[in-house]
């Protein structure tokens, strides 16, 4: 199996689609702020041969294999090792000032999904890792060996919207203090023997509490708070940004900073809008667009999909 196969860009043509008027002129730059195995990267390199494009993913692996992939396109390619919230930084050690567009494809990606050793599945037997930078210290294992039962719950809580989380908090606890969890199988099998049997029917009750800790070892909702206002500042005027988002705790961080900077700050009841007060940018489609159905028969991991889009009509004073 090739690079090229083990990857299907979720809701490409819609991508392209949205992006393609910001990418059309002169001197366009895009910025994949999720490079991941560059699907989306090489589609766009193809339809728009004068596109400088900038690829950005705090994983070497994922790295690695854009590199490959993209190597066909020659200096028009930059890839960067970094965290997304850092976009302003490595735009600029490239000597780039604003990018006219901007896309994210958050959440974790098929090449960490479907390489079993690095620990993000559920259903496969690993390491307890989860980092998306295996340079980085903080592992699954270290989480569910150090942090406190209130931590514990509250991680399970809040990232995995988890309402049995005290149940597995208590039972990570109880089980560490005789020997280690190091293997997803042995949280597995913790959370399935805390289960009720009515619950596990509804789905693997491993799911949430396996997205909540790949969350808490990335600090994924923080960096992502921080990163959509960040790429908001870069974008130039009339560029465009679309973010695809897998769960409902990244859309909701997505949708608001989208709002914020696309609605008026005029006080109410103010006779005339001043230009200060008017927004700066405008959402490019109404709430969040899903995947077609055709699509997510194809390609399963598109069915969750939530896609926001806005374009840049002003700056700020």
């Amino acid at each position: 199996m090739t690079d090229s196969q083990i990857h299907t860009p979720v809701m490409l043509d819609r991508t392209v689609e949205l992006l393609a008027p910001a990418l059309e002129g002169p001197g366009a730059v895009l910025v994949d702020a999720t490079l991941g195995m560059a699907g989306h990267a090489e589609a766009f390199l193809r339809r728009f041969p004068d596109l400088t494009f900038v690829g950005l993913d705090r994983d070497p692996d994922a790295l690695e294999i854009a590199g490959r992939r993209l190597a066909q396109f020659g200096e028009r390619v930059h890839l960067v090792h970094t965290v997304y919230d850092e976009i302003g930084d490595a735009l600029h050690s490239l000597g780039i000032q604003e990018a006219t567009g901007i896309l994210f494809d958050l959440g974790v990606s098929s090449l960490q999904l479907d390489r079993v050793e690095r620990g993000f599945s559920y259903s496969k037997d690993a390491p307890l890792d989860m980092r998306m930078d295996a340079t980085s210290e903080l592992t699954a294992e270290r989480v569910l060996a150090e942090y406190s039962e209130a931590d514990l719950r509250r991680i399970f809580r809040d990232y995995g919207e988890e309402r049995l989380a005290p149940r597995y908090a208590q039972k990570i606890v109880e089980r560490r203090a005789s020997r280690p969890l190091v293997r997803s199988a042995d949280l597995v099998e913790i959370i399935t023997a805390a289960t009720p049997v009515a619950i596990q029917r509804k789905g693997h009750p491993a799911k949430r509490v396996f997205q909540a800790l790949r969350i808490e070892v990335n600090q994924e909702l923080a960096v992502l708070e921080r990163a959509i206002p960040a790429a908001l500042e870069v974008l130039a005027i009339d560029g465009r940004i679309v973010v695809l988002a897998y769960q409902s705790l990244e859309d909701r961080i997505v949708k608001r900073a989208l709002a914020a900077r696309s609605t008026s700050s005029a006080p109410a009841g103010l006779p005339v809008e001043l230009p200060e007060h008017r927004p700066e940018f405008s959402l490019l489609v109404r709430g969040a667009e899903l995947a077609s159905d055709d699509e997510k028969s194809a390609n399963p991991r598109a069915t969750p999909v939530r896609l926001r889009a806005a374009t840049r009509i002003r700056r700020a004073a």
